[in-house]
């Protein structure tokens, strides 16, 4: 099969895309609104941008249930600031509770059964029951619209790393055996991230600058 993206709905598309893309990693993202309301929510349009400075996107879509922008954008916007808590196996199901749209009066956290911490550099609170938890500073918003189907890059630099003792090896890495890190696949399916093979990486064929 064979499809123009011009030719298709937005519908049509998104099911493309989440079945190709896979697997997404999930930014489970907390915020605090203006009135000093948790919010929590998963997004798996997600991934890192670079290192120098540690740089992270994630991508909010407009709400399909009301042609509204998500409250995780609208508080980021007000705040500046955000966490994104690491999905497991063991925090699976509370993150798929916290996905449903609810208004902006409703604390995700109580909802779920999951302990706000506070944080050390930003406002918002991390998921207590996430090993790795990355604190983040708003750099910018690209909005590619604000129609359903469309929705926003959000740009956070991370601030300060939470990285519970159990995942961690020494030197700044995460234990992949450990975390059970779960992956976001089409339709209501996940995946977990615990068959793993290695690959070493070729020789480079450029020489480096001196």
């Amino acid at each position: 099969m064979e499809f123009n993206a011009a030719d298709l709905s937005f519908r049509q598309a998104y099911k493309l895309m989440i079945g190709s893309i896979v697997p997404r990693p999930i930014a489970w993202v907390s915020t605090i609104g203006a009135t000093g309301q948790y919010n929590l929510a998963p997004y798996s349009f997600f991934t890192g941008v670079c290192s120098n400075p540690p740089t992270l996107v994630f991508c909010p879509n407009i709400r399909s249930v009301d042609g509204q922008a998500k409250d995780t954008l609208n508080n980021i916007r007000y705040t500046g600031e955000f966490v994104v808590n690491i999905v497991t196996e063991d925090q699976a199901e509370a993150m798929n509770t916290t996905s449903t749209e609810t208004p902006a009066d409703v604390d995700e956290f109580a909802r779920a059964g999951l302990s706000p911490l506070p944080s050390k550099l930003v406002s918002a609170p991390r998921v207590g029951e996430s090993p790795i938890n990355l604190e983040c500073k708003l750099s910018q918003i690209v909005t590619i619209g604000e129609e359903i189907g469309q929705g926003s890059l959000v740009i956070g630099e991370i601030v300060y790393f939470h990285v519970d003792d159990s995942v961690y090896i020494p030197d700044h890495k995460i234990d992949p055996t450990r975390t059970k890190h779960v992956g976001r696949m089409g339709g209501t399916s996940y995946t977990r991230t615990q068959d793993l093979f290695d690959l070493i990486r070729p020789t480079p064929q450029i020489n480096r600058e001196p």
